[in-house]
C-alpha cells in the first residue's frame, strides 16, 4: 500500500507516526522508579580503566566501599531560607532540600525534595581503606551549630567535624541564599577518600526528557550518561563541573582543582554515580536548585553548561536565548513563545514556501503523470522516464516537498527540547485558564485548538491520495496527536498551536496564488480561442 504514496506523504507519515509511537511508548511505559532496598544504591563496578583517560589513577575497592551499609542517621543542623530549607544529618551528608515555592511542587502538590531518597547523598564521604571506612560509617559528626536562618543576601557557615581513631576529619561549608556553597575539607592525615555528588533530583519526569549524569570537561567536552544506560566506570581529568539532574533540577559540583579525578560509575540501576577524588586539603563549591539560566549565570556563568537539550543542543541553546530576550520584551513567557514561534517561521520561511509550491505543481500535474503511467503500464522503465521528463517540463520536484521538511526536523525538536526543559515556565501563566505553562492545560483547551489547526491545514494542503484508505489514515492522525498533546505542557502545545496557526497562513496564501495564476491561465486561453475564432 505503501508504494501508492507520495514521497512527500511517506516522508511525512513517517515522521507523524515516529512521533506518535514514541510519544505512546513513553505514555505506556514510563521510566521505573529507582530500587529503594539498598539505601546507597550500591554500585555494581566493572574494574576496567578509561583507556581514554590513563593519567587517572584506579580507584581502590570503590566497589566494596559502595556496599558498606551505613546506620541510622538524624539531623545535625538545619538551614531555613526564603526558597528552601536544607538539612544536614549525622553523616556529614546534605540529606535534604525541600524547596517553598509552590512553582516547584510535585504532581501530587507536595513541596519539591531535591535530595533523592537512595542512592548516596551529596557531600557523602568514602574511603578507599575498607575498614576505615566502616568506621567512618558509623562515627557521627559534629557540628558548630543547630539551626540557621538566610537572609536573602545572606551566607552561613557550617563546622562539621568526624573524630575517627586518630583521623579528624573536617567540612568548613557556608550556604548561600541562592542555592550554592562552598566547601573546604581537610583531613589530618593523608587517605585516599573520595566526596559523593549524590544522585539527581526525583520530582516531574516528563516523557521524552533525559535524566541521568554530565561531565562537562575540556574544550566544551559535554558527556551524558542516562539512567539505565551506564556501564562500568569512567574517569576524567580536567572537569569544570559535574551534574546530576533530572528535567528541571540539578545537584552540581564545579570549581575544584583542573588536576581532580572525577569517576561516573554504575549503580545496582544502571543510573550514574558520581563522585571526586579529594586530597588532605580539598577546596570545591556545590549547587542544588533548579537549572534556572540567570540564577546559574549569576553564581557563576560556568553553571549554565549544566543546562542541555540532548542532541541538538547546538540549536537549542540560541533558540532559548532567544527566548529569554523575548520574555524580557514582552514580561510574559506565553507572549514570548508566541513571538519565538513567528520568529522561526520567518527563519524558515524560504523552505517551508519552497516546499509548499513543490506540493502544488506535483498536484497540478497529477492528471497528467496518471496518464503518463497509463499510458505505460507495461513498461516500468520508459514510465518512469517519461514521469521525470513530465516533472521536468513543469518545473516540479517529487523531493521539493520532502527536503525543506528534513532540514526543519532538527529546529522543530530542538524547540521542543526547549519547552520541555526551561524551568523558568514552571508557574509561569499566560492568559485566563493557562497558569502554569510548564504543566498540561487543564481544561484541554490548547491540545483541542491544536488538533482542530492541524486538521484544517491537512485539508488546505495538496495531496494526490487515490487510496481511501491512505486518506483516512493522514485524516486520523490529528486524532492520534491531539490525544497525545492532552498530557503535554501548556507551553510546548502553544507553540503547536501558533505553529500550525502560521502554516495555514502561509498554505492559504500560496493557494490563492496558484489559484489566480489558474484563473490568468483560463482568461489567456480564452483570449487566445476568442482571437483564433475571430
Amino acid at each position: 500500500m505503501l508504494e501508492k504514496f507520495t514521497p512527500n506523504q511517506r516522508l511525512l507519515l513517517a515522521v507523524a507516526l515516529s512521533f506518535a509511537f514514541f510519544i505512546g511508548y513513553t505514555t505506556l511505559f514510563p521510566p521505573q522508579a529507582p530500587n529503594e532496598n539498598d539505601a546507597n544504591a550500591s554500585a555494581k563496578v566493572a574494574l576496567k580503566p578509561n583507556t581514554a583517560q590513563t593519567d587517572i589513577a584506579e580507584p581502590l575497592n570503590t566497589g566494596a566501599v559502595s556496599n558498606v551499609k551505613t546506620v541510622k542517621t538524624d539531623t545535625l543542623t538545619t538551614i531555613n531560607s526564603k526558597e528552601f530549607t536544607l538539612k544536614i544529618d549525622t553523616l556529614g551528608r546534605i540529606s535534604s532540600i525541600v524547596l517553598k515555592n509552590t512553582k516547584h511542587d510535585n504532581k501530587e502538590g507536595k513541596l519539591a525534595e531535591l535530595v533523592s531518597a537512595t542512592g548516596p547523598k551529596p557531600l557523602q564521604v568514602r574511603f578507599a581503606d575498607e575498614a576505615l571506612d566502616a568506621v567512618a560509617q558509623k562515627t557521627p559528626y559534629a557540628s558548630n551549630v543547630d539551626d540557621i536562618v538566610l537572609g536573602e543576601n545572606g551566607k552561613a557557615e557550617v563546622l562539621l567535624t568526624q573524630a575517627l581513631n586518630g583521623l579528624n576529619v573536617t567540612k568548613k561549608v557556608t550556604f548561600y541564599a541562592d542555592g550554592h556553597y562552598e566547601v573546604v575539607m581537610s583531613l589530618s592525615d593523608e587517605k585516599r577518600y573520595f566526596v559523593y555528588l549524590g544522585q539527581h533530583p526525583q520530582i516531574n519526569e516528563e516523557m521524552m526528557t533525559v535524566v541521568g549524569g554530565m561531565v562537562y570537561a575540556g574544550d566544551n567536552q559535554t558527556t551524558i550518561f542516562e539512567d539505565g544506560d551506564v556501564e562500568g566506570r569512567v574517569g576524567f581529568s580536567n572537569v569544570h563541573l559535574v551534574s546530576a539532574f533530572d528535567q528541571y533540577y540539578a545537584t552540581i559540583f564545579y570549581d575544584f582543582d583542573a588536576a581532580t579525578p572525577v569517576y561516573v560509575e554504575r549503580d545496582i540501576n544502571d543510573n550514574p554515580v558520581s563522585y571526586l577524588e579529594g586530597t588532605n586539603v580539598f577546596a570545591f563549591k556545590g549547587y542544588i536548585g533548579p537549572k534556572e539560566y540567570k540564577t546559574l549565570e549569576a553564581i557563576n556563568p560556568i553553571l549554565t553548561n549544566a543546562i542541555e537539550f540532548g542532541m541538538f543542543t547546538f540549536i537549542a541553546a540560541p533558540i532559548f536565548k532567544v527566548l529569554m530576550w523575548l520574555h524580557g520584551l514582552f514580561g510574559n513567557w506565553g507572549w514570548a513563545i508566541i513571538a519565538l514561534t513567528a520568529l522561526i517561521r520567518m527563519f524558515l520561511y524560504p523552505l517551508t514556501q519552497k516546499g509548499m509550491v513543490s506540493m502544488q505543481k506535483i498536484k497540478e500535474i497529477a492528471p497528467k503523470i496518471k496518464e503518463v503511467q497509463a499510458k505505460y503500464k507495461g513498461d516500468p522503465q520508459r514510465m518512469n522516464a517519461a514521469v521525470m521528463e513530465m516533472y521536468k517540463k513543469h518545473g516540479a520536484n517529487p523531493l521539493g516537498g520532502c527536503l525543506p521538511l528534513l532540514l526543519q526536523i532538527p529546529v522543530f525538536f530542538a524547540i521542543y527540547r526547549v519547552l520541555l526543559n526551561s524551568v523558568e515556565l514552571q508557574g509561569a501563566p499566560w492568559i485566563l485558564w493557562v497558569t502554569d505553562l510548564s504543566r498540561m492545560d487543564p481544561y484541554y483547551i490548547l491540545p483541542i485548538l491544536m488538533g482542530a489547526t492541524m486538521y484544517y491545514q491537512q485539508k488546505i494542503t495538496p495531496s494526490n491520495f487515490t487510496d481511501p484508505l491512505q486518506e483516512k489514515i493522514f485524516k486520523f492522525l490529528p486524532v492520534i496527536f491531539t490525544f497525545f498533546f492532552f498530557t503535554f505542557p501548556a507551553g510546548l502545545v502553544l507553540y503547536w498551536f501558533i505553529n500550525n496557526i502560521f502554516s495555514i497562513a502561509q498554505q492559504y496564501l500560496v493557494n490563492r496564488q496558484f489559484a489566480a495564476a489558474r484563473i490568468i491561465r483560463h482568461e489567456a486561453h480564452l483570449a487566445e480561442k476568442h482571437h483564433e475564432k475571430n
